[in-house]
């Protein structure tokens, strides 16, 4: 599977519900954690878009197993579509959603309130999209 298979079925399995905006923000952090020149994913991406999707922990439709069970909306059961692609695409080419400034990281809270940091305090809350709450990385990330 080429990388670019792979972030189309990673956009799909996590946003393909979301509309393009949705998918587009989604990419968007991916491609964030792709560039950002210090932290974790600097150090784990290491400008590689496979690296950043399959960092253990950090996307679950990454996983075929969550808790112990299996996860049946994972990458490797998507079958992405041209729009999954074409956003690919446009966020590798460097395009990303204005309103999400840097943003490292999303979560759906499966409720209509986004906690004020995610993960703990390395985060603050930017914007959400349709189910996503979208955080940029505070100073604090720096150190991880």
């Amino acid at each position: 599977m080429t990388d670019r298979e792979l972030f189309a079925r990673l956009i799909q399995c996590e946003a393909g519900g979301e509309g393009d905006n949705g998918m587009k923000a989604v990419a968007s952090v991916v491609m964030n954690r792709v560039v950002v020149p210090y932290g974790e994913y600097a150090r784990v991406g290491q400008g590689s878009i496979r690296k950043i999707i399959l960092q253990p922990g950090q996307f679950v439709c990454a996983s075929e197993t969550e808790r112990g069970r299996y996860n049946p909306q994972n990458i490797y059961n998507m079958s992405p579509e041209q729009i999954h692609f074409d956003i690919a695409d446009w966020a590798t080419a460097g395009n990303r959603l204005m309103n999400l400034g840097e943003a490292l990281w999303f979560y759906n809270p499966f409720s209509p309130n986004c906690r004020a940091n995610f993960p703990s305090s390395i985060g603050y809350f930017v914007t959400r999209i349709g189910d996503h709450c979208f955080y940029n990385p505070t100073s604090a990330y720096a150190d991880t």
